[in-house]
């Protein structure tokens, strides 16, 4: 795991001391997170959807039908702020 390239990615400055040790740290988690890869889940029927606020199951399975989208100047029209084309969001950092 490079974790100088992750605090790039995450535009996070970071010193020498901080990539010692968060190197190990990242390490586990990654290894905590591959055994996951050890189930075996070839008998299992992949799911959608999830519980109600009542707890029940819901059943969101449906074809997976081609249909019209909108056009870029409609779907703009219905936005806060459009910019040149584009939605305009609030900066996240």
């Amino acid at each position: 795991m490079d974790v100088r390239q992750v605090a790039k990615l995450a535009h996070l400055e970071i010193t020498d001391d901080e990539v010692a040790l968060y190197t190990p740290q990242m390490a586990n988690i990654v290894k905590y997170v591959e055994q996951l890869n050890e189930l075996d889940i070839g008998e299992i029927e992949p799911m959608l959807g999830g519980l109600t606020t009542e707890g029940k199951a819901t059943n969101s399975i449906r074809e997976d039908i081609a249909g019209e989208s909108f056009a870029q100047k409609d779907a703009l029209r219905e936005a806060p702020s459009g910019v040149a084309g584009h939605f305009q969001v609030p900066k996240v950092l």
